[in-house]
């Protein structure tokens, strides 16, 4: 590998300024350096855990393609030293300089869609955002945008008819980041150097690879280093824990691990892609996955979160993890130069424990597209429908022969045990069955053979244990010819 050039400090763009920061610790967040080292104020902090939305700002970054994107983000677990060769935009710079308001926050005012104000600024940066991709939305497109934002008094219908009502303000002749785009992708150009970024010392180190190969020989120097994709998980580890997370490398800028391609039947996934960059190929090829993303956390969270990073975290309740173990999704895992495929349901040890040896890290994910014979689904079961944390899910993928007896079934769950596991004992009382509802109740008396679910404050045990079970039930009826879905949105419904 040629030798890389080494750089001491971040550069990135703030609204309008071009940014150098050389005193950086890995534990500071955006939010943090925004309201207390620049003094603006608009973006607030509410739950400092990527829930609430009042932190909202958005992130411009150049694509492997070239192109210039602005995305939604929770500035509270978003860490300075992701920022390298950003452009980050807060609900400041909206305004004009002569004073006027933005046409996302002009609805806003004539639609009363504010009453404290406190998420406010937050909910006009996802409408920014949201505006700027989809001029006028859909109202699906709009709650969907607004995921991640709460509004603690005014009510959502207000917000609505705000986000309804900014087209026919226009104004995009006016728009700071339009009318600038050219300009800003050609200084965010300039920034990307191709150099590595190292801030600090042994006690507090923060590293910017500076391309994937780099990546790996920085990780074989110090293996014990936390790797940071988007954060959206160990951005907690600082917020709620005060965890030290030194030496910290910050990954997602490296193009290499963005890429995603669809060829033999296989998706194969970089372990840098977001939520966000996948949907859309996910839908088209494995719509159920798709569908499934949408429940992930709110935008903001899906455009920083990974599927690489919910894989190599290990959570027992990571939503991605059991789909892809029901459809056989293989992992590819690198040290230095050396590759090594393993199947992703062998990646999970045991709790906390997966296997990765010291200095190695998910490179990408192989998911194989289900066939047209094939009957695929995936259940997620939560307090609250959208934005919520795991109780427990099942995916299932089933064949049937033409007389209708089960050739091939494979189903995965989480939240049921340490690790997202197979129900092989419930497989084996279904593989070589006729698919039929007397064969699937004594296939759910199996379930205790495969888990031992805990109690927590999502779920009691038994609460899991009897979900899981129905959750079987309920793929039975809905694989029956002239089933109907037991439970969909307002929106699958229509």
């Amino acid at each position: 590998m040629a030798p890389v050039t080494i750089r001491s400090e971040l550069r990135f763009i703030l609204n309008g300024q071009d940014i150098t920061l050389r005193d950086v610790t890995p534990n500071q967040t955006l939010l943090d350096w925004l309201r207390l080292s620049r003094s603006l104020k608009g973006t607030k902090e509410g739950c400092a855990e990527g829930d609430c939305g009042a932190c909202t700002v958005l992130v411009g970054r150049l694509t492997p393609a070239g192109d210039l994107v602005y995305e939604g983000v929770n500035a509270c677990i978003r860490f300075l030293g992701s920022l390298d060769g950003c452009h980050v935009v807060t609900v400041e710079h909206l305004t004009g300089r002569d004073g006027k308001l933005h046409p996302v926050q002009e609805a806003m005012v004539d639609c009363h869609g504010s009453q404290c104000g406190f998420c406010t600024p937050g909910f006009v940066m996802s409408l920014y955002g949201l505006w700027m991709q989809t001029p006028n939305p859909t109202d699906q497109q709009i709650e969907i945008a607004l995921q991640g934002n709460l509004c603690r008094c005014t009510g959502y219908e207000p917000i609505l008819r705000a986000a309804r009502a900014i087209f026919s303000y226009g104004g995009t002749t006016k728009d700071p980041l339009l009318v600038e785009r050219e300009a800003m992708t050609a200084r965010l150009r300039a920034l990307h150097d191709g150099a590595r970024v190292e801030i600090g010392d042994d006690r507090s180190q923060l590293v910017v690879p500076a391309n994937l190969d780099d990546f790996a020989a920085v990780l074989e120097v110090s293996p014990t280093a936390t790797v940071i994709a988007g954060s959206t998980d160990v951005g907690l580890w600082v917020t709620k824990h005060m965890r030290d997370i030194s030496p910290a490398v910050f990954i997602a800028g490296l193009d290499e691990l963005k890429s995603i391609a669809v060829n033999d039947g296989i998706v194969s996934i970089g372990a840098g892609v977001t939520y966000s960059e996948a949907i859309a190929t996910l839908s088209r090829h494995i719509p159920a996955l798709g569908s499934l993303i949408t429940r992930i956390g709110g935008q903001q969270v899906r455009n920083m979160g990974t599927i690489g990073g919910n894989i190599a975290n290990g959570s027992p309740i990571g939503d991605t993890p059991p789909p892809l173990i029901a459809l056989g999704a293989s992992l590819t895992l690198r040290k230095g130069a050396v590759r090594r495929i393993v199947a992703l349901e062998d990646f999970f040890i045991t709790y906390g424990k997966q296997d990765r040896q010291p200095g190695e890290f998910v490179e990408a994910v192989r998911v194989p597209i289900p066939a047209a014979s094939e009957k695929f689904a995936i259940y997620k079961v939560t307090k609250r429908r959208d934005e919520d944390i795991t109780a427990t899910l099942g995916a299932f993928r089933l064949t049937l022969a033409d007389d209708d007896t089960v050739t091939e079934i494979r189903i995965a769950y989480g939240g049921m045990a340490g690790t997202p596991r197979r129900a092989f004992a419930v497989e084996k009382a279904l593989l070589g069955q006729p698919w039929n509802e007397s064969t699937v109740e004594r296939a759910m008396e199996r379930y205790a053979e495969d888990y031992t679910p805990l109690s927590d404050m999502r779920a009691t045990a038994e609460y899991r244990a009897l979900a899981a079970r129905n959750l079987l039930l309920r793929f039975y009826l809905e694989t029956t010819t002239g089933a109907t879905p037991v439970q969909v949105s307002r929106y699958e419904a229509a």
